[in-house]
């Protein structure tokens, strides 16, 4: 950008006219002059992401002793019941305000909308480790889920601050936070839960930590949040906010054939809800969404249920564990493995596999509750890797295919309609299979299956209907994936 009489002149590299003063112009300038991937920005983004994962899978491996605790359950059969609405709060929030952060986030910018969830994080997070009874729980988790609204513009974003194929990666690693969660999160929630029970030597009765039993996960969750609202310093904003109709007509101009090379595929004047290849994947996203929220909540409830209900009779440290392990695998296949898997073979036929492997899977669960010591340790954990490899192949697959679909200026709005969809669904998902897990527990004999296997193949038909849903008529694929 040249300076002439004071006023703010484009600076022109090759036929792209880019504004000095526009964060996105630099950034995108900056992403142009380098062909390779941004490790340092996905870092920060990555950083970012974790914060606001950290309190959704830290909760599981306590979830069903607080419930216990807060004495709202009149019978040990209802704990599930309450457990699924506590899960769903948090979605529910989120639900109402995704779309209208996706509009923060395409006028303001992604930046802020990411600095404003974070410290909601850090606020009601902590509040919800302070909860004394079963509705401030209830409160603090909705309140946590409508204000933090990082997810559906963080994906745009990762899309934005890098090159066109480096997105694969980008989105990857995004996603990936929510692996690193599955790793920190449980093993944060199973071990420092109860802390005056567990760490009697350490910690108090009198204590706050003894007190408020469930609040030092929190606690610690929120100080992390804390060092992630830094790290946001350095997060570079990648929103054009430029207004000069000379240039925007300049650069209409000059973009004009790539414009009518993407017009065939979307078509930058048709509505998003008309988009139906966004929109394929958005139901796709939403369906799995479900069917993995639904699996995460009937997990740890079922393996901590008591053996007479055919349950695992795990502690949350087991639990914590198990979520910690495979988090670990899974972030492991997302880094090393996933981005080649979509390089040379795309990113729909892991999809499809990914499905089918998942019911073969999950249809193995009940027949786990015979088995004990090591060798349910050991094939507990195999399966738990190997369920959320499953689910890290296709939510990564769906991220990619909508953001595809759609041009940059549309991704933040885009996003926002997609998790607020999602959000309806993992909403009702841990209501829906909290209530489920109590059916069942109250029915374990007396029908054709015993409960437990009719809780799993009810969940798997969640996923036999999104592997359906992957071939035409429905599904529209984008032309260059």
């Amino acid at each position: 950008m040249a300076m002439t009489g004071g006023k703010d002149v484009p600076l022109l590299v090759g036929r792209k006219v880019y504004h000095e003063i526009c964060p996105g112009c630099r950034q995108e300038r900056k992403v142009q002059a380098n062909d390779r991937p941004p490790y340092l920005d996905f870092l920060y983004t990555w950083i970012a992401c974790l914060s606001a994962a950290l309190p959704i899978q830290s909760l599981f491996p306590y979830l069903y002793f607080m419930i216990r605790d807060l004495k709202v359950a009149k019978q040990e059969q209802d704990i599930g019941f309450y457990a699924g609405f506590v899960g769903a709060a948090y979605f529910l929030g989120r639900t109402t305000s995704a779309v209208p952060w996706g509009m923060f986030a395409d006028k303001y910018g992604r930046k802020p909308c990411i600095v404003i969830s974070i410290l909601s994080v850090i606020v009601f997070n902590t509040l919800f480790g302070l909860s004394t009874t079963y509705w401030m729980a209830i409160v603090t988790r909705g309140l946590l889920g409508l204000l933090c609204g990082l997810l559906g513009p963080i994906k745009a974003y990762a899309s934005e601050v890098c090159r066109k194929e480096h997105q694969a990666l980008g989105i990857s690693l995004v996603t990936s936070s929510r692996a690193i969660a599955l790793v920190v999160g449980p093993a944060i929630g199973g071990f420092l839960s109860q802390p005056a029970k567990k760490y009697p030597n350490i910690f108090s009765e009198e204590s706050i930590f003894g007190r408020f039993p469930y609040f030092l996960p929190c606690f610690v969750i929120s100080v992390l949040a804390a060092g992630a609202c830094v790290a946001c310093i350095w997060l570079p904003e990648t929103l054009h906010m430029h207004h000069d109709d000379k240039v925007e007509a300049i650069d209409a101009l000059e973009g004009q054939d790539a414009k009518e090379s993407e017009s065939g595929r979307m078509g930058h004047t048709k509505s998003l809800l008309k988009n139906w290849q966004l929109m394929s994947a958005i139901t796709l996203y939403c369906v799995f969404s479900l069917y993995d929220t639904a699996y995460l909540e009937i997990f740890s409830l079922w393996a901590v249920s008591s053996r007479k209900y055919r349950g695992l009779s795990f502690t949350s440290q087991d639990v914590g564990t198990v979520l910690a392990i495979s988090g670990f695998g899974v972030l492991v296949y997302q880094l090393a493995i996933y981005p080649f898997l979509a390089k040379y073979v795309g990113p729909i036929k892991p999809f499809r596999y990914a499905a089918v492997m998942s019911i073969l899977l999950l249809a193995t669960y009940p027949f786990m509750a015979n088995l004990y010591g090591l060798e349910l340790k050991i094939l507990i954990n195999i399966a738990s890797v190997l369920k959320n490899m499953f689910a890290a192949t296709i939510t990564i697959a769906c991220n990619i295919l909508q953001n595809t679909a759609v041009t940059q200026e549309q991704r933040g709005v885009a996003n926002g309609i997609s998790v607020t969809l999602m959000s309806i669904f993992k909403a009702v998902a841990p209501a829906a299979a909290g209530i489920l897990f109590s059916w069942a527990q109250k029915h374990i004999t007396g029908l054709l299956l015993p409960g437990d296997q009719i809780l799993f193949l009810m969940l798997n038909m969640v996923c036999v209907i999104g592997f359906i849903l992957t071939f035409k008529p429905f599904f529209a694929l984008p032309d260059e994936i």
